[in-house]
């Protein structure tokens, strides 16, 4: 009974947390209006998705800022992780503090500080990309850092000093003995800021210039609007999305076993 339980528990789970997207995954395959009444197959909406130059900029505009603002929090996570693990004990729980600042803060909050510093302070036009770049990072940054951290912990720290008695410079025994061991902790930091900058919503709407959307941002403003093409177009757009997160889910979990099985 206990194990019915636990199976009755999980398809509960499971059923909540993927229903509503294979629900929005069914109506993006039919000329429906409206989600309550499917209508005949088609392929319409992920033609517009793809051929309306409005929706085909927005999602290109929100990856390259989500891969941009990915690169550069990994490297800044990964040199933070880094050198919180070979400074004093003291410094390395100051600077672990201050990197649990922006995870736990608001989004809200973080949008609205890094606005008035680099729009009020700093006098940087609202109209560029620096805000909403910093404020992307500001956000990623410290995840990466979460996910280097471990590796560097399990990581023999006497290596990095044996490599440099060898005599290798400080940056040689760092790209060759230090990078590589942690280099799954770097590349499930850059996964993770990918998904963060794709997904975020109150820093964006704070930081963006005023003619650029992405994603988050788009499908507020298109919910409130009256374009029914664009709406249900953004029904095809939630489908490819998850389609291609089961696809990197899948690589990497086979990828992973292979990996078990080779050892």
């Amino acid at each position: 009974m206990k194990k019915g339980y636990k199976w009755v528990f999980l398809s509960l789970v499971l059923l909540f947390l993927y229903l509503p997207i294979v629900v929005l995954a069914i109506y993006s395959f039919t000329d429906s209006t409206s989600i309550g009444v499917i209508r005949n197959f088609s392929l319409q909406n992920y033609i517009n998705l793809f051929t309306t130059p409005e929706l085909r900029n927005m999602i290109i505009g929100t990856f390259v800022l989500a891969l941009v603002s990915a690169t550069i929090a990994t490297i800044l996570g990964t040199l933070g992780a880094i050198g919180s693990f070979y400074s004093k004990q003291k410094t390395s729980n100051a600077i672990s503090v201050m990197n649990q600042i922006p995870v736990i803060n608001a989004d809200v909050v973080t949008g609205f500080s890094i606005t008035i510093l680099l729009v009020v302070v700093l006098k940087v036009s609202k109209d560029s990309f620096i805000p909403l770049l910093a404020g992307h990072v500001t956000l990623c940054a410290p995840f990466v850092y979460l996910a280097v951290m471990p590796k560097l912990i399990q990581m023999d720290s006497g290596l990095y000093e044996v490599a440099l008695d060898l005599g290798a410079t400080p940056a040689r025994a760092l790209r060759q003995i230090v990078f590589p061991q942690i280099l799954p902790g770097v590349i499930s930091g850059f996964l993770l800021s990918t998904t963060l900058s794709l997904d975020d919503y109150f820093i964006t709407t704070y930081t963006k210039p005023a003619t650029f959307d992405t994603i988050s941002t788009y499908v507020v403003n298109a919910t409130k609007g009256s374009q029914t093409s664009t709406k249900t177009a953004l029904w095809a757009l939630a489908t490819v999305i998850f389609v291609l997160v089961i696809v990197v889910v899948l690589a990497m979990n086979i990828k992973a076993l292979r990996a078990q099985d080779h050892k």
